[in-house]
């Protein structure tokens, strides 16, 4: 049996932002927080784990979870949404309200 070799923990926070980028790419803001929510509160969660075959699984299971996401962001940029009233205001669109 091999050992399992765990992933570094700079390894770990790249993925981690990589999972943040992505998620930040959809363009329906209720995907958008869906996925940022789930992504932070997945890597929290699993935080405190040391066992090094446990965290070569739940690294690997991240890395085709962001393949996923991946996919899913490009395809969400082809689609337009309207903005939903919880959405931030863009500055440039406030520069506009603020002139009527």
């Amino acid at each position: 049996m091999t050992a399992a070799i765990a992933p570094t923990r700079r390894q770990v926070l790249s993925l981690y932002k990589q999972f943040i980028k992505n998620a930040n790419q959809f363009n329906n803001f209720n995907f958008r927080e869906y996925f940022l929510r789930k992504s932070r509160a997945s890597f929290k969660q699993n935080s405190t784990i040391q066992d090094a075959e446990k965290l070569s699984k739940l690294y690997q299971d991240a890395k085709n979870d962001l393949s996923a996401l991946k996919r899913q962001s490009v395809i969400s940029q082809m689609y337009t949404f309207d903005k939903l009233v919880v959405e931030p205001v863009d500055k440039e669109e406030r520069k506009d309200i603020n002139k009527h």
